[in-house]
């Protein structure tokens, strides 16, 4: 990791307590843990994770740009989605993973220009430091509407409205599987001799057992193949069939269909890092102080909300959603 920067002495040693952290909790396991485990603990673990800790990450003066960050034409163009999906259910709107808040501060801005404000604009953060800046970031853009933002601790017990969820499924901790002739294995973390983090490979069980064979079977994967199952994705998405009245989920995020991500030339998988704007692929580099990702298997995420007695309304790629959306007439409008 030559190429990437050199953390600052005090991130350095926030990183080195989360190291320790995260080894103490393997040999309280036994010698290892499931890279899910791992991935939860390096983004969410209280002060010290990724998410949960006070670095910046999102910008020029973070880790990685994500869409509503470039630009407010893509807050402008969700909004005409979201006022619709509004006018069909409920007038409110529930951002789950809100980043730094500037698509909260463009879609209130874009549909109070509308005429079709949300009663009330809730917003999930695990993450007090992004509590914080989001409030600060719609205080600057949209001060006269941040009375009708409201944070949340946890997903309510029903709901009806629009759910917008930018970049937060690929967040969500997932498992490390590798199909082997002679078996499915989860890929999980030990310590080597050195006292650093190493993969080590378990026989998979359970509902990864379950999930990796019917993938094996519908994707014919060759021996050696390895990729990621998110356990929690598929259940955060059945949820919403318990909690969602009337409405509908906004899901946009880096992901295939399941035939494009488990396609034998992405032998590999999907996780990445990001630390810097320098995208790399070892999960184990500095944790606390990069982002992990892998991206969303979306035939997973339809059939457990199917499964949970939601519907599909639409599957699209962003590009062609934000066309249908009406970008270009939200350009033309600059003035």
């Amino acid at each position: 990791m030559n190429n990437l920067p050199i953390p600052a002495p005090e991130a350095l040693a926030h990183s080195q307590r989360l190291h320790q952290a995260i080894a103490d909790e393997i040999a309280a396991q036994g010698g290892w843990i499931s890279f899910a485990r791992f991935m939860e603990l390096v983004l969410y673990a209280p002060g010290l994770g990724y998410y949960a800790a006070g670095a910046r990450k999102f910008g020029a003066a973070g880790d990685f740009v994500t869409s509503p960050e470039m630009t407010p034409l893509f807050g402008q163009a969700l909004a005409r989605q979201v006022a619709q999906v509004m006018s069909e259910s409920a007038p409110v709107v529930l951002e789950v993973g809100a980043g730094s808040g500037r698509l909260a501060a463009d879609l209130l801005l874009a549909l109070e220009r509308s005429k079709q404000l949300p009663e009330r604009y809730f917003i999930l953060d695990l993450s007090a430091d992004l509590r914080q800046r989001q409030q600060q970031t719609i205080a600057d853009a949209a001060p006269h509407l941040l009375s009708r933002v409201e944070w949340l601790d946890r997903l309510p017990e029903t709901f009806s409205g629009v759910v917008v969820a930018n970049e937060l499924l690929d967040a969500m901790p997932a498992h490390v599987v590798a199909w082997h002739e002679h078996g499915i294995f989860d890929r999980g973390v030990a310590m080597d001799a050195a006292g650093s983090f190493s993969w080590n490979e378990r026989p998979a069980t359970g509902a990864l057992l379950a999930a990796a064979e019917e993938i094996g079977m519908q994707c014919s994967l060759p021996p050696g193949f390895e990729s990621e199952i998110s356990l929690a994705v598929r259940a955060w998405a059945a949820e919403w069939g318990h909690r969602l009245e009337r409405g509908a989920l906004l899901l946009i995020d880096y992901g295939f269909p399941r035939r494009e991500f488990y396609h034998q030339q992405r032998g590999r998988g999907t996780l990445m890092c990001h630390y810097r704007h320098h995208a790399h692929p070892d999960p184990f580099y500095l944790p606390g102080l990069q982002d992990v990702t892998v991206h969303v298997d979306f035939t997973a995420v339809i059939a457990a909300a199917h499964a949970a007695g939601l519907d599909l309304l639409g599957y699209t790629n962003q590009g062609q959603f934000l066309l249908n959306c009406g970008v270009l007439d939200c350009l033309a409008e600059i003035p």
